[in-house]
């Protein structure tokens, strides 16, 4: 009996010195990295009576927390917070980005911001990965849930490029259109935000 005893014991022990060994493994494996950016490349483009428009902005702040394995690569994304100042985006025409403003409620609304809530990545080549986020964007003072699909490419100075495009309709924000020349020229409803934004690990 005492023999049988000893032998469990030996097998419970060498099990869990398995577990724990893996499980070592697996956290050692995997680390969080903050990234931040402060400078974007966007543009907000949309359509007139007239003719098309884009507003663009170089000015951003985005802090993403990415989960990497042992080779670098990226295999999750656990936080993520983007803010642009309104004011900052610019057109050809004065008056255009006034009228902007204004549509935007920029006097209380400064900033257009996107908070995530959960991710999910798919792996790509070279160790670009695309990313799927739910989160909540703020625009005008309305918050809509919003889905948003960038590509996330990594550079070769230990930099990350994130990408992409979301459509968005001014009325689900209570925006109402602009318009110019005393209503003569009335833009469409529907805009497109692209940006395309280099982060730096902190």
């Amino acid at each position: 009996m005492n023999t049988f005893r000893l032998s469990a014991a030996k097998t419970y022990l060498s099990v869990a010195a398995l577990l724990l060994a893996f499980l070592l493994c697996t956290t050692a494996s995997v680390a969080q990295a903050t990234y931040t950016g402060s400078a974007v490349d966007l543009v907000v483009s949309g359509t007139s009576t007239l003719h098309d428009w884009d507003m663009k902005s170089v000015k951003a702040n985005c802090t993403a927390v990415f989960s990497l394995n042992s080779a670098g690569r990226i295999t999750e994304l656990t936080s993520l917070n983007f803010s642009t100042p309104i004011n900052a985006l610019k057109s050809e025409h004065s008056s255009m980005d006034n009228n902007a403003y204004k549509a935007l409620k920029s006097d209380k609304n400064p900033a257009i911001v996107y908070t995530m809530t959960t991710a999910s990545v798919t792996p790509g080549e070279g160790g670009a990965v695309t990313v799927k986020c739910s989160g909540k964007l703020s625009i005008a003072g309305a918050t809509r849930d919003a889905e948003i699909v960038a590509s996330v490419r990594p550079n070769g100075d230990n930099a990350l490029t994130v990408s992409g495009i979301r459509a968005i309709s001014m009325k689900d924000f209570n925006m109402q259109p602009p318009t110019f020349m005393l209503g003569t020229i009335k833009t469409g409803n529907d805009i497109n935000l692209k940006f395309n934004i280099v982060l730096k690990k902190s």
